[in-house]
This record gives structure tokens, C-alpha cells and sequence, in this order.
């Protein structure tokens, strides 16, 4: 008996999985990126050298208390007659807090949503219809990197930011130790890509990052991140990068490319 329900679950789980699971709604544009740049992810100036601008706020259900941030769609508008099928690329980088459109998408973004020529007419509809899929993010063989905050100190204080986050996964939970150790302690985040924690071990540093993989976890090891003497502004490269793709349930499952 148990043996034949978990072949009904496993076979239920394999017919509903997708990663690119196709959603309706509605998108508004930003006149200005800054907001999207200085949003609640906490990405900085550095969000604009992010897919060249196309960026986009998500709604609190796609923010997730920002294990959103940095998550890739795929949004294309439903006006066939200024829209192309492709849509645009963007990555989310804020928090939309208007109930009335599941994404603000940067001005560049919105426009690159357009039949060639039709940009105008496309930004002119203010709000759109849209459909969207969530998209592996690739950064162009970049690794994962983490930039030591400038609140962070040697001794007790220690918040890193997440960039580049590679694939299609959530990152839930990162633990630091020194290098070569088995000491882990767990970092909070403390908001968007940003995570914290006021017990700094000693030496260089190791981190162990926890993300979704299909309809589970797993763990990604970054040794000697950070050097003994790591300084507070600066982006270390964790020589690792993120590909895994993490699973939906939905039907039928979109598995055509928007082109």
C-alpha cells in the first residue's frame, strides 16, 4: 500500500512539475529606474548594471520577503497588435506594493515588451495585460559573488549582499564559518539580498548557502570567501555559481521558448 502511494505521489509530482509555469496579469512602468535601482531588495546603484536596466518590482507574493530578489521573468504584453511574442527579460530587483498590477517594470523593459516601432504606443498604455513565466537568470558566466556591506565590522558585526544569483532557485538560508571549520553560524536576512549576523567567527571565511532546488533544498558550499582581513564595500567572488532549477506545479506546462 505504501509502495503504490508513493508511486501515485511521484507520479503526480512528475505530470504537474514545471519550471516554466505561464501567468496572467497585469504590468505599469516606472517613468524613472531609480526606484526599482534603490529598492527594497537593497541592490544600490549596482541593480542598473543588472540585465542593462531591465528590472521590475514584483508584488509581495513574487517578493517573498525578498527571497525574490533577484529572480528572472519573462513578460510579454497581450496586445498582438503592438506586442511582440518575446516579450522582455527583466529581474526583479523591488517590492510593488500596488494591488492592482503583479509588476512595475522599468520604462526600458516595458518598452522592450513592443513590436519594432511600436515602443511608444506600448508605453502610452500606462498598464498592460501580460503573461509572464519565471526564467533561469544567467549573468554571463559571472559566479555568485557577495559584497560586504558598509555597516559591517571586523570583530562583531558582519552583512553581506547576494549578487548574481544564477538559475532559477531561491536562496533560504546561508550559514558562515571560518574556513576549513565546522562551526557554522546561521546568518538572518535581514532584508532583500542582504543577511546578517552579529556572531563573526575569526579568520577567513566560508559560507554555506541553502536553496530551492526542484521541491527541495540543498546545500552550496563557497570556501575561502572572505580573507582574514575582509574590508567592509568591497565584492568578493565566491568562485561558485548557481544553476538549479526549482519547480512549479501547474497544467499544462509551458515548455515552448517565447521567441
Amino acid at each position: 500500500m505504501n509502495a503504490l502511494f508513493l508511486f501515485l505521489f511521484m507520479l503526480i509530482s512528475y505530470v504537474t512539475a514545471c519550471d516554466r509555469c505561464v501567468h496572467q496579469s497585469k504590468a505599469a512602468y516606472f517613468s524613472s529606474d531609480s526606484p526599482l535601482s534603490s529598492g527594497a531588495c537593497g541592490y544600490g546603484a549596482v541593480a542598473l548594471n543588472f540585465n542593462e536596466g531591465f528590472l521590475v518590482g514584483g508584488i509581495p507574493s513574487l517578493y517573498n520577503n525578498g527571497a525574490g530578489c533577484g529572480a528572472c521573468f519573462q513578460i510579454r504584453c497581450s496586445n498582438s497588435a503592438l506586442c511582440s511574442k518575446s516579450g522582455t527579460k527583466v529581474i526583479m530587483t523591488d517590492l510593488n506594493k500596488d494591488s492592482n498590477v503583479d509588476f512595475v517594470l522599468s520604462s526600458r523593459a516595458f518598452k522592450a515588451m513592443a513590436k519594432p516601432g511600436m515602443d511608444q504606443g506600448v508605453l502610452k498604455l500606462g498598464i498592460a495585460n501580460i503573461e509572464y513565466k519565471r526564467i533561469p537568470c544567467d549573468y554571463k558566466g559571472k559566479n555568485l559573488a557577495v559584497r560586504v556591506e558598509d555597516s559591517s565590522t571586523n570583530h562583531g558585526y558582519l552583512a553581506i549582499k547576494v549578487l548574481y544569483q544564477g538559475g532559477q532557485t531561491q536562496i533560504v538560508g546561508i550559514d558562515v564559518s571560518q574556513s576549513g571549520t565546522p562551526n557554522w553560524t546561521f546568518m538572518s536576512r535581514n532584508y532583500g539580498a542582504v543577511w546578517d549576523t552579529s556572531k563573526v567567527p575569526n579568520g577567513p571565511l566560508q559560507f554555506r548557502f541553502i536553496v530551492t532546488s526542484g521541491y527541495d533544498g540543498r546545500y552550496i558550499w563557497a570556501r575561502n570567501v572572505l580573507p582574514a582581513n575582509w574590508k567592509p564595500g568591497v565584492v568578493y567572488n565566491t568562485q561558485v555559481q548557481i544553476t538549479d532549477i526549482a519547480q512549479e506545479a501547474c497544467s499544462p506546462c509551458d515548455t515552448s521558448q517565447w521567441v
